[in-house]
This record gives structure tokens, sequence and C-alpha cells, in this order.
């Protein structure tokens, strides 16, 4: 009897979805809604300038999958996408096409992906993340809409420095530098890599310089010392250099100065790039940007 009823159940059961099924079409519209935008002027001056030349691609507009979701962030506003636009590529592509006498050194090897964000990304003990970069695809670029296109030094600092430092990454990582250079940077308390912990050991600016670091986030390893002598040689003029090798001390600039020595050599036997040269361009380059149209595409 039991057995009869169940079965009786499960048949009423049957018969409803039926019905159930017979009466619900679907509806054949997607409730996924791809999201669009209408191109902008922008959009074809970035495919004439980055995209042609160089297959970079600039992303201005926010986007979830190429952001990191563990900060708070907001997009980079219109114009300040347009004036970064041109900064990048005036102070950091065109400079290696200038030096290396083509367009193809940054087409083989540089990021295939600029991404800008608005906003700042705040870590948890204060410090700033300037930029970051991906497997040697990606550079992302923080804090965009803070951006003070007539203070070349502020570029520097939170932009451009930050570029020349992940480029040289992609680099090294092609060609590696000489393992002599792991070997100048002991392991005493006065002089060694600490990883994150830089910001810690490494109290000042001076004390990083003093220990044989041109600066404390190159105490963090050595392939962040050896890109942190490219790219702040190359944003810097020849005094701030000098200023930096006095603050270091007879110990600590004794270090930087063999570090970098590798360094120089590297670029130039492996890249062919002379890094005095590089750096008289990008100088150049830096002063040329307070007469700059910044605004107009």
């Amino acid at each position: 009897m039991k057995k009869i009823v169940l079965f009786a159940i499960v048949a009423l059961g049957c018969m409803l979805a039926g019905v159930s099924c017979a009466e619900d079409d679907l509806n054949p519209n997607s409730v996924i809604v791809e999201v669009t935008s209408e191109p902008t002027p922008l959009d074809a001056w970035l495919y004439d300038n980055f995209v042609t030349p160089y297959n970079i691609e600039f992303a201005y507009r926010y986007q979830d999958m190429e952001s990191d979701m563990t900060y708070n962030l907001t997009p980079a506003s219109y114009e300040k996408a347009v004036q970064m636009a041109k900064l990048v590529r005036h102070l950091c592509l065109q400079s290696y096409d200038e030096i290396t006498g083509s367009e193809e050194f940054i087409r083989n090897y540089f990021p295939k992906m600029i991404y800008l964000v608005g906003s700042p990304a705040y870590n948890n003990n204060g410090t700033v993340i300037l930029g970051t970069a991906e497997g040697g695809t990606k550079i992302t670029l923080y804090a965009v809409n803070r951006m003070d296109p007539t203070d070349v030094d502020l570029l520097n600092e939170w932009y451009f420095k930050t570029i020349h430092h992940e480029f040289a990454h992609i680099l090294h990582q092609t060609k590696p530098y000489s393992t002599d250079f792991d070997q100048i940077t002991g392991t005493s308390e006065t002089s060694r890599y600490v990883g994150n912990a830089c910001w810690d050991v490494y109290a000042t600016e001076s004390a990083a310089l003093k220990a044989g670091f041109i600066s404390r986030y190159a105490a963090t390893s050595a392939d962040e010392d050896f890109v942190e002598l490219i790219s702040i040689y190359v944003t810097n003029t020849a005094a701030t250099w000098s200023s930096k090798l006095s603050t270091a001390g007879t110990t600590g600039r004794s270090m930087i100065e063999e570090k970098f020595e590798i360094a120089y050599k590297y670029m130039q036997n492996e890249w062919n790039i002379d890094l005095d040269q590089l750096r008289e361009v990008v100088l150049r380059r830096q002063a040329e940007v307070p007469s700059m149209d910044l605004d107009t595409l």
C-alpha cells in the first residue's frame, strides 16, 4: 500500500512539473547585459599612437577584472587619462625609441597593457602602491586623478620612475644580469636584503643609502635593488645622483657604485643602451613637459 501511494505522489509531481514547464516559457533575453561605451577621441588617438606603433593597449576605463579587488579604487578621469597618455608616450616610449633608433625595442619588450586607476592603493601599514607589473604583460598606474602635470618631480616619483622600474624588471627577466650583483650586498645587520620589512629596517632613505641601497625599496631583494638603480638614475639629474652618493657615505657609496657599474654594463652589453645617454634624453624630454599641450589630442 505504501508503495502505491508513493508512486501516485511521484506521478502527480511529474504531471505538475509538466504543466509548470508548459506555462512558464524561458525568456529569450539574457539577464547578463554587456557593458558598452561610445568611442571617444582618446580611443582614436590611442589606436594611432599606442596600438599601431607599439601594439600596446592603454586602458583608461575602469575594469573590475583588471583591478586589484583588495583595494577600494576609483576610475581615472577622462581628462587625466588624456594627459597621462601623452606623457607616457613622450617621456617613456619615445625616449627608448630615440635611444634605440626605432619603435621595435618597445614593441618587442614593453608590457602590452598600461592600466590606469584614478585613486591610490593604500596598504594597511600606511604605504601607498605607486604601480604594479604583472608577468611582464601589464603595468598599472595608481592615483592618476591626483596627477599634477606641471610638477615634473612628482611625475617621476609617482609614475615615470615606476614605469622605468617595471620595464627594467622585464629586461632582466628576459636576459639575466650577472650573479656577482647579489654578492655585493652582504648579510650583516647593517647591509642586507630584508623583503617587505625594508620600511621598518631602514626607517629613512638616508639609512638605506648608508647601508648601500639607492632607496629603501631597493633593500627588498636583489632584483628590486637592480631596477631601482636603473630607474632612479635615468629620471634624476647628475647632481641629484651625486647628492645621494654623498649621503651614502664611504661604505654605502662604494656598494652602490659597484652595483651600478654592473647594471650599467648590463644595459650596454645586453641591450645596447647607454644609461648616460638615456638619462640625457629623459631629462631633456622632462624639461619639455611644461610647454606641451597635454589636453588637446
